[in-house]
C-alpha cells in the first residue's frame, strides 16, 4: 500500500510545483503589463556583467557564511555533521527551495541528508528549526531598523504612518515572544523525547544562538546590500535604511507558499513598498528580476557543488 502511494505522492508533489511556477510567471506578466516595458529593459540592460558577477560572487560567499551558521547551530544540538556533510545539507536546500517539488524541496532536501549523516537525527531536525527561527528573526531586526531609521526618509504624513507602524510592530513582537513563551511547553509537548532534548541543549547555550542569530543579520544585511547595488546599476536610487526597510519585508513575504521559490511575490511585495518613497515601479521591478538572475544562477552553483562534494566524499570512502 505504501508504494502504491509514492507516485501518486510524487506526482501531486510535481504537479504543485508546476502550479506554483505557473503562478509566479502570472504575477510577473500581471507586472509587466501594468508597468512600462521600456524603462524596464532599460534599467535591466545598464546592470554591467561584471557588476553582476561580483554581486553574484559576494552572495555565494554569504551563503558560505551561512553553511558555517547552519553547521554551529545543528552542532550545538548535538548532530556531530562535519563540514562537507553540513555544506552538501546547505547547498541542497538552497537549490531544493528553486527547482525541486515542494514535497522534498528546501528544508526537507536538507534534512534528508543531514538525518542520513548524523549520529543524532533528532539534533539535525532540532537545529534546523531553531537555525530558520534566527533566518526570521535576523530578517526582522533588519526591519525593525529600517522602521527606526524611516521617518527621516519621508514626508511629514508619511513620516506619523511610518512611527505609528513602528509602535505597532513593537507592540506585535513582544506580544509574540510573550506568546512563544507561554505556549513553549505546549507546542513541544507532542514531539519526542530525543527532540525535547535536542532543543533543550541548544536552549541552555545561548551564546551560540546569538552568534547564529548575529550571522544571520549579517547574512540578510549583505544580501540587503548586494540588492541596493544592482538596483543601482539600474538606476534605482533610494537610501539604505529604505532597503533596510523594504526588502526583509518582501523576503519574508516571498515565504507564502503561492509561488515556487517566493518568485513574483518578492517583486511585487517590493514595488509596493517603494512607490511611497518616490521609487519608480520600473525600476523596481527591474532591480527585483535581476536580483532573481541572482538567485536562480546562484541555485544553480549550489546544487553543482553539493553534488560535487558528494561525489568527492564517495570517492574518498571507496
Amino acid at each position: 500500500m505504501i508504494g502504491a502511494h509514492q507516485p501518486r505522492n510524487k506526482s501531486r508533489a510535481w504537479y504543485i510545483t508546476i502550479l506554483r511556477w505557473a503562478a509566479a510567471l502570472a504575477v510577473l506578466a500581471a507586472l509587466f503589463h501594468f508597468l512600462p516595458v521600456a524603462p524596464l529593459r532599460a534599467a535591466l540592460a545598464r546592470v554591467p556583467a561584471i557588476r553582476f558577477a561580483s554581486i553574484l560572487v559576494l552572495y555565494l560567499c554569504a551563503h558560505a557564511v551561512g553553511i558555517l551558521k547552519w553547521r554551529l547551530v545543528v552542532n550545538t544540538a548535538g548532530s556531530r555533521l562535519n563540514l562537507s556533510s553540513s555544506a552538501q545539507c546547505y547547498l541542497g536546500g538552497l537549490f531544493g527551495t528553486l527547482f525541486l517539488p515542494s514535497i522534498i524541496g528546501g528544508d526537507v532536501v536538507r534534512l534528508a541528508v543531514g538525518l542520513r549523516r548524523s549520529p543524532r537525527p533528532a539534533a539535525v531536525l532540532a537545529g534546523n528549526v531553531v537555525d530558520r527561527f534566527l533566518d526570521v528573526a535576523a530578517q526582522a531586526t533588519l526591519v525593525l531598523a529600517g522602521l527606526v531609521l524611516l521617518p527621516g526618509s519621508l514626508p511629514e504624513p508619511f513620516a506619523a504612518t511610518a512611527r505609528k507602524l513602528l509602535l505597532i510592530c513593537v507592540v506585535v513582537a513582544a506580544a509574540v515572544l510573550l506568546l512563544l513563551f507561554l505556549l513553549w511547553r505546549p507546542l513541544l509537548g507532542g514531539r519526542s523525547l530525543r527532540f525535547r532534548r535536542r532543543m533543550a541543549r541548544l536552549r541552555s547555550a545561548p551564546q551560540a544562538v546569538v552568534f547564529g542569530w548575529l550571522l544571520g543579520v549579517l547574512i540578510q544585511g549583505t544580501f540587503v546590500l548586494l540588492n541596493a547595488l544592482l538596483a543601482l546599476a539600474c538606476g534605482l536610487f533610494l537610501p539604505f535604511r529604505v532597503w533596510l526597510f523594504a526588502w526583509p519585508l518582501a523576503k519574508l513575504a516571498a515565504l507564502l507558499p503561492l509561488t515556487q521559490g517566493g518568485m513574483g511575490i518578492r517583486e511585487a511585495v517590493l514595488v509596493a513598498l517603494l512607490v511611497p518613497f518616490g521609487a519608480a515601479s520600473s525600476l523596481t521591478l527591474a532591480s527585483g528580476l535581476a536580483w532573481e538572475g541572482i538567485i536562480i544562477t546562484g541555485g544553480l552553483i549550489a546544487g553543482f557543488a553539493g553534488f560535487v562534494l558528494r561525489r568527492l566524499e564517495t570517492a574518498q570512502q571507496a
